[in-house]
């Protein structure tokens, strides 16, 4: 189908790398972003500081088509907030010639299929072309699709158990996803409120850190576990050390009583009342006006139910990849390197790159996708060499970003030892 475009899904840090490696090598494609303006998921957690720096979140064809357009590129050893990020990266990224014409803005996807072809047919599947129906109503057709739609719009709900906690839906207007700028945009629904943040993972221990810092506010903190000693990481003998202040500074804020630790907490039902909004685990509770639930995030395949999909039963990822993101084997800089051959799916010409890719790991990182973005295409290329000659060049570490309160002209990855760092 050599008259019909690839279809990106997704105009963020690795749909736009896709982009730019089609766009080096020449091939018809179409970028479709649900949000107005490239990178708008990243945008949502701008104020967060990345530990990787810059050298580890461009991507190389990206550098290239920028270089050539007279970007200047930032210090490689500096790290980024998410604003940043989108700013003087992918902004600039997306508006290059060879790209801005073939990105479409407020373009949600609502399903991916087979033109004429439900998921049961398989006579002439692999000759049909994708039939890609947005909310708007419009068919798009593509002969080939690359999912970078991300995770961030499905967070992990509050419920123990994988589905929500009794009452958590009813309670919605009580509840804040994970990374909230509390001490910017989001300030005003945070201050002199009692919050209950849930999560052990960075997310949650960044969020916590700057509650304390708001006056007024009471701050407490549930995690399922009996100890806090995995959030706490190594502290003062992290190899990361912005890792490990931000372990220090929270395990002495729950030393000091700043923040009240709940472990063991499970989360089993939701409850609003009068007085706010009442958290039980079945037998303790604690009200609170203000939830967080840094509870992390999980793939949505709605999307894409109509196609033959070999997903791994646990992880959400495909099958040949699950063994190489297991969170309980693997940190995010310890993932060997891996392309076209683990991203394949039993539906011939579509593939799922970036956090969607990895499925419910969180060992995620900015260069793991653009990596995968460059197998993929020289592999729908028909460069299978270079599709196949996988390359990934990460330090081994399990954090990837970090709002610890830092001088931001004074931030290297010499002196962090950020995620991605040497």
């Amino acid at each position: 189908m050599p008259q019909l475009p690839i279809a990106v899904i997704g105009a963020g840090p690795v749909g736009l790398a896709a982009a730019a490696h089609l766009a080096e090598r020449g091939i018809a494609f179409i970028v479709l972003e649900a949000g107005d303006e490239p990178a708008s998921a990243v945008r949502r957690w701008g104020h967060v500081r990345l530990f990787s720096p810059w050298r580890y979140n461009i991507d190389p064809a990206a550098a290239r088509l920028l270089t050539d357009a007279g970007w200047v590129r930032p210090d490689d050893d500096k790290l980024p907030t998410g604003t940043q990020l989108a700013a003087d990266y992918l902004q600039p990224l997306a508006d290059l010639p060879a790209l801005k014409p073939h990105i479409r803005y407020g373009a949600r996807v609502a399903a991916v299929t087979r033109q004429g072809l439900d998921r049961l047919r398989s006579a002439g599947r692999a000759d049909a072309p994708f039939l890609l129906r947005l909310t708007t109503g419009e068919d798009l057709l593509a002969c080939a699709v690359i999912d970078a739609s991300g995770t961030w719009d499905n967070p992990n709900v509050l419920g123990a158990a994988g589905i929500p906690a009794h009452g958590e839906t009813e309670a919605q207007a009580y509840v804040e996803s994970a990374l909230p700028d509390v001490l910017g945009r989001d300030r005003d629904r945070f201050e002199g409120q009692r919050v209950l943040v849930v999560g052990a993972g960075h997310s949650a221990a960044n969020t916590l850190l700057y509650l304390t810092d708001l006056p007024g506010t009471t701050v407490t903190w549930a995690i399922r576990a009996a100890a806090p000693a995995r959030t706490y990481g190594g502290e003062s003998a992290d190899a990361l050390p912005a890792r490990g202040l931000l372990g220090t500074r929270l395990r002495e804020h729950v030393e000091s009583g700043a923040i009240t630790l709940l472990t063991g907490f499970s989360v089993q039902a939701v409850t609003a009342g009068p007085d706010g909004v009442e958290v039980s685990d079945g037998t303790r509770s604690v009200t609170v006006d203000r939830i967080v639930s840094a509870t992390g995030f999980r793939p949505d395949h709605g999307i894409v139910s109509e196609l033959r999909l070999d997903l791994d039963p646990i992880m959400g990822s495909t099958r040949a990849l699950a063994p190489l993101i297991d969170p309980n084997e693997h940190s995010c800089g310890t993932v060997p390197p891996h392309g076209v051959d683990e991203l394949t799916h039993p539906e011939p010409g579509y593939y799922a790159i970036g956090a969607k890719s990895y499925g419910r790991a969180p060992t995620f990182l900015m260069a793991t996708g653009s990596e995968q973005a460059r197998s993929v295409v020289a592999a729908l290329a028909g460069d299978w060499e270079a599709a196949r000659d996988v390359q990934l060049d990460l330090p081994e570490t399990g954090v990837c970003s970090s709002n610890v309160p830092l001088d931001a002209d004074s931030i290297t990855a010499e002196n962090t030892g950020g995620c991605c760092g040497s």
